[in-house]
């Protein structure tokens, strides 16, 4: 199965996580729900009690910064973007075979590399939030010192909280940050809007609630099972002259499109931004 899979790819190593947010988090329970032991995943957090509460939920071990260096594998950086460079100047790799694996939005490799260290095996990562129950998408570059099993490696284990997709090019991965990194909260303010024109249409909350999360589950997982595009799912579901064309006919006169053009243009020009320091 894949999970004994996954197993067996990191059976004797340990996995370290340098922060622990809510992208940590996402990470870490989407691998010990797939199986991964406890105690082969290492926290460390300038916040104490996120520490302490991942380790009494979860079993895992903590340590400071660079005690998890000095013992781990794999080296998940996973802090804010702007207190980076800090942390890879004050922690010592000594061994270069170790693998760093960044999901700081807008931080280059060679920007990574300049703090850790030339010769650094480092791949940029940009995850999202729907690891936490093992729907993630995860885009992937890594750098020139990265082996191929190296990179086996980091697919097996973002593969464990979703998919994982390689890109060609930094600027790629700036354009998953803006679609998916960045996406779930996009979605997360459709539903709230959704259910406020509900609420005023006259559905009391909760089943307003249900109605709109599971119209889109199962939007999602048709779209997911049909060989169809997107418009022509679209053009299935609006018959002319029906309620679904009035709506989409608000859409577009609305400038839907447009509005999502330029937020997700926004979202990937900031992630550009961040990389420039």
């Amino acid at each position: 199965s894949a999970v004994t899979e996954l197993r067996l790819t990191v059976k004797n190593l340990c996995i370290g996580f340098i922060g622990a947010g809510n992208m940590a988090n996402s990470l870490i329970n989407g691998l010990l729900g797939q199986g991964i032991e406890p105690e082969s995943i290492v926290a460390s957090d300038i916040d104490n009690s996120k520490t302490e509460r991942l380790r009494r939920e979860s079993g895992i071990r903590v340590a400071s910064n660079q005690a998890l260096v000095d013992e781990v594998d794999v080296i998940v950086l996973a802090v804010k973007p702007q207190i980076l460079a800090r942390l890879c100047q004050e922690i010592s790799l000594h061994s270069r075979r170790k693998l760093v694996i960044s999901v700081a939005a807008g931080i280059t490799l060679a920007r990574l590399e300049s703090w850790l260290g030339s010769d650094t095996a480092i791949i940029r990562c940009m995850p999202n939030t729907p690891a936490f129950v093992g729907k993630g998408v995860s885009g992937m570059i890594a750098n020139a010192n990265t082996s191929k099993s190296q990179r086996a490696l980091a697919t097996d284990l973002l593969t464990a909280v979703g998919i994982a997709v390689w890109v060609d090019t930094e600027g790629e991965i700036d354009a998953v940050t803006a679609i998916s990194g960045s996406g779930p909260a996009y979605y997360f303010l459709f539903l709230e809007a959704m259910q406020e024109a509900a609420r005023e249409i006259g559905l009391p909350d909760d089943t307003a609630k249900i109605l709109c999360l599971q119209t889109a589950i199962g939007a999602c997982e048709l779209a997911n099972s049909s060989c169809g595009s997107f418009s022509e799912l679209r053009r299935e579901v609006t018959s002319p002259g029906g309620t679904t064309e009035q709506a989409i006919m608000q859409f577009e006169s609305g400038g839907l499109r447009e509005l999502v053009q330029k937020a997700i243009t926004a979202a990937c020009d900031r992630s550009k931004q961040l990389a420039k320091g």
